[in-house]
């Protein structure tokens, strides 16, 4: 089914094409009744001014790599699954630096607050008339993207949800990734490793690769459930190193998790990397403080950022091509929290 038209509209309200770009413009002398009419047919149609789509045809150059705007700018909208999660900075900063080479500007809504007061996820940006729209992390609830796909340009940066027909997802390998960590502890001579786990496939496919690279080598996973966050990844830690044998070293879901981990540990009397050793996955900010100076995988957000945008321009010139998958391959950085177990503690 095709986007409406401003000739659907036309027709809709028994006007000109022209009246009604005056009307969505707001300029132009428009009687009343005109007006009302106009607008009752775009909100009958779901008709909203597509300010990318006017722009390519009327006097816009477009290239695979660059958008050139010489009217109006256009603007993408960006839906952020939280704004506390520091691996999004990265990602977005990758984002911004190919649309705004390219002329585009970005709107960021929040799609945490939006959840809180009741909105539909997309419903601001949708709302003030974003030619596009980047969903960036594992937006619940997003399941209108089909719909909106059909609308404009539609990305799914950070997340490995199956996305509808027409919108690309752009993300990291993280059952490779997983499987990257999990082979490092291995490497050094832990037997008894943990995982804290997280929601969501982002979380299943890090599980899944954490269990095949421990069973592959004869070791028996497990596995500790959490929420991707810090205060989780220090319950989840407590909860782990109560048991009888306790694990000689863990890997977290992400980051934000391990820190929790580490705040638990040095709780409980333990040295890190000596009596434990943790391993974080996304390589943010927080993982290079020096006080913290984690072993975490790299999952490349600012490339991954890049892609989406390159991704988003590319639907701009093609919008009717099939949704395709992209995945940035991770790599292990490795610092101070990993170490061999204990001598006491490899029997």
């Amino acid at each position: 089914m095709r986007p409406p038209t401003i000739r659907d509209v036309a027709e809709r309200a028994g006007v000109s094409k022209s009246l009604v770009s005056l009307v969505l413009r707001g300029s132009g002398p428009v009687s009343a009744e005109k007006r009302d009419a106009v607008l009752r047919a775009a909100h009958e149609l779901g008709y909203r001014p597509n300010a990318a789509a006017r722009s390519l045809s009327e006097r816009r150059t477009l290239t695979r790599s660059r958008l050139r705007p010489s009217g109006g700018t256009p603007v993408v909208g960006v839906l952020l699954d939280d704004l506390r999660n520091p691996w999004f900075v990265d990602l977005l900063d990758g984002l911004n630096s190919v649309l705004h080479a390219a002329g585009l500007h970005t709107l960021l809504a929040d799609a945490r607050l939006n959840r809180r007061i009741g909105h539909d996820l997309a419903e601001p940006l949708v709302d003030v008339g974003v030619d596009g729209l980047v969903i960036v992390g594992t937006v619940p609830g997003a399941a209108g993207l089909g719909e909106l796909a059909r609308r404009m340009p539609v990305v799914v940066a950070g997340a490995r949800e199956p996305g509808p027909e027409g919108v690309d997802v752009v993300a990291g390998d993280d059952e490779r990734g997983a499987r990257l960590a999990t082979g490092h502890l291995l490497g050094l001579g832990h037997r008894r490793i943990a995982h804290l786990a997280g929601h969501g496939v982002v979380g299943a496919l890090r599980r899944r690769g954490f269990e095949a690279a421990m069973r592959a080598q004869g070791a028996e996973p497990v596995v500790e459930p959490g929420d991707l966050t810090e205060e989780g990844g220090y319950r989840g830690t407590v909860r782990l190193l109560s048991r009888p044998e306790r694990p000689t070293a863990l890997f977290a879901v992400n980051d934000m998790a391990s820190v929790g981990a580490l705040s638990a540990a040095g709780e409980l009397g333990l040295r890190v990397p000596h009596d434990l050793s943790v391993v974080g996955y996304d390589n943010t900010s927080i993982s290079r403080l020096r006080h913290v100076w984690l072993t975490t995988v790299d999952t490349a957000p600012y490339e991954i950022g890049r892609r989406a945008a390159r991704c988003l321009l590319d639907r701009f010139e093609r919008p009717d091509g099939e949704g395709s998958v992209h995945l940035a391959a991770p790599t292990l950085e490795i610092r101070g929290t990993t170490a061999p177990p204990g001598d006491e503690l490899t029997g």
